[in-house]
Order: C-alpha cells, then sequence, then structure tokens
C-alpha cells in the first residue's frame, strides 16, 4: 500500500540520500494525492454550479443560498485527513529529527558558521574537541570563524569555506551558527533545510546513505550576494573522510 501511495518518483524530486530521506517522500507523496483529489473534486463541483446555477434556468437572483450538509461533510473530511497527516507522519518524523539525537560517541559532530555570502566549516581535529571561538579573533582571511590560538584544544581543528565532508552511514550533528544575518542550510538531496538564526546555536542530525557531492544552497534571502552562497557536501567513506582531515590538519590556514 505504501509503494501504490509512494509518487515522490513522480514529483521529480532529487535522489534520497539520507536515511529519513524515503518518511519525508512519503508525506509529501499522501500531501500531493490529498491536493490533488481536492482539485479533482472540487473542479467537478465548480463545473456542476456553472451547469445548475447558470442564468437561463436561474433568471432571478436568489438571495437566500443553497442549503445542504455535503459541504459541512467535505470540510470535515479535509480536516481529519490534514490531521492525520500531521499526527501520524508529521509529528513523529519531527520528533526523531529534532528530540532524539545520537549519542556523541557515535555521532560525526562538525560545525557550520554562516556568513554572507559562505559557509564556514569548523571540524575538531583528531583530539575529537572543538577549540574555542571568538568573535574577537575573527579575521575574514586568516581566522574566518575566531579560532581561539591559545586553546590547545584550537591545534589540530580543520576550518574550511563552503567544503563540508561527512561520513556515509553514520549519524551526523550539525550545529549552525550565524556571524551576521539569518540564512537558511539547505541540501535536498539528504531532505535538510534548518533556518540559521544569528546568536543561537541551532544543531540537527541526519545519516547520509549513498556516497557523492550535493550542493549546499542558502534557502533564505541574506542579501545582495545570496545568489551566490553555495557550499558543497561530499559524502564519502570513514576512511576517505580520515585521510581528507589528516591532508587538511597539515595545512596551515
Amino acid at each position: 500500500m505504501r509503494e501504490f501511495l509512494d509518487i515522490s518518483g513522480s514529483l521529480g524530486l532529487p535522489e534520497q540520500a539520507s536515511a529519513h530521506a524515503g518518511d519525508i517522500d512519503y508525506m509529501m507523496s499522501l500531501v500531493h494525492l490529498l491536493m490533488l483529489l481536492l482539485l479533482v473534486g472540487w473542479g467537478v463541483y465548480f463545473i456542476y454550479v456553472l451547469i445548475r446555477f447558470r442564468t437561463k434556468k436561474n433568471p432571478v437572483a436568489s438571495y437566500e443560498g443553497a442549503v445542504g450538509k455535503y459541504s459541512k461533510v467535505q470540510e470535515t473530511a479535509v480536516i481529519l485527513a490534514e490531521a492525520v497527516l500531521l499526527v501520524g507522519f508529521a509529528f513523529p518524523i519531527w520528533g526523531v529529527l529534532k528530540n532524539e539525537f545520537p549519542s556523541a560517541e557515535e555521532s560525526f559532530e562538525v560545525n557550520v558558521i554562516a556568513e554572507q555570502f559562505a559557509w564556514n566549516v569548523h571540524y575538531p581535529g583528531a583530539d575529537g574537541t572543538f577549540g574555542a571561538r571568538d568573535i574577537h579573533l575573527i579575521d575574514v582571511l586568516s581566522n574566518p570563524i575566531g579560532l581561539d590560538p591559545d586553546d590547545p584544544a584550537s591545534a589540530d581543528d580543520v576550518v574550511t569555506i563552503n567544503e563540508l565532508h561527512l561520513p556515509i552511514n553514520r549519524p551526523i550533528v550539525i550545529t549552525l551558527t550565524s556571524k551576521d544575518v539569518i540564512h537558511s542550510f539547505g541540501v535536498p538531496q539528504l531532505r535538510i533545510k534548518q533556518d540559521v538564526v544569528p546568536g543561537i546555536a541551532i544543531p540537527i542530525w541526519f545519516t547520509a546513505i549513498k556516497a557523492g557531492e550535493y550542493e549546499i544552497a542558502c534557502a533564505q534571502l541574506c542579501g545582495l550576494s545570496h545568489y551566490r552562497m553555495r557550499g558543497f557536501v561530499t559524502v564519502e567513506s570513514p576512511d576517505e573522510l580520515e585521510t581528507w582531515l589528516q591532508d587538511m590538519s597539515e595545512l596551515d590556514f
């Protein structure tokens, strides 16, 4: 039954590259099917009204209006269908993705700091501990996230711009922050989109299940150069990721 109702392949959606993408697409399929049903139903009713109340058959205006119970039944049915979509599908998915975060031991953690008009990515390095950041140390060219060089944990940290590397088949936790205005971190293939609000650290999590390179798009108008605020996500094997991090740690930012 689920396969029959899942029309996500006909909606032109991007490939499913995360574990929760199937549930998201299935819910979207149900929403589109409901909208199709409403479109056909109201279209048929509209044609019926045009014929039933045409001028030749009703030359004199009626100020009482039509009386019936069918409209209430239809409205109740739509409300019930929407309630099922929310309670049965949207709320459970939301609850898992927003409340049931994986443990620090099993997850891969990374910080993404948005700014006009780039995505700064902060990896904790081999020690697994993020170095301290101070806004007073921010330098656009040499230290875009304000990493504190006096903090021992910062020594092996890796910082990149518009380049996010993630492991496949492992829970990933990304903490989003902004240096200036509201941005929105969106990767359609991973079915993730989250507003990035200044002054708030917002964590999101997911599991990437398909290796490849995907584009990060800012889904919130953030200024004149909003159109070029794009980065890239590379999903790869743990060994490939470890090798890349090792190579990057040997470079001076």
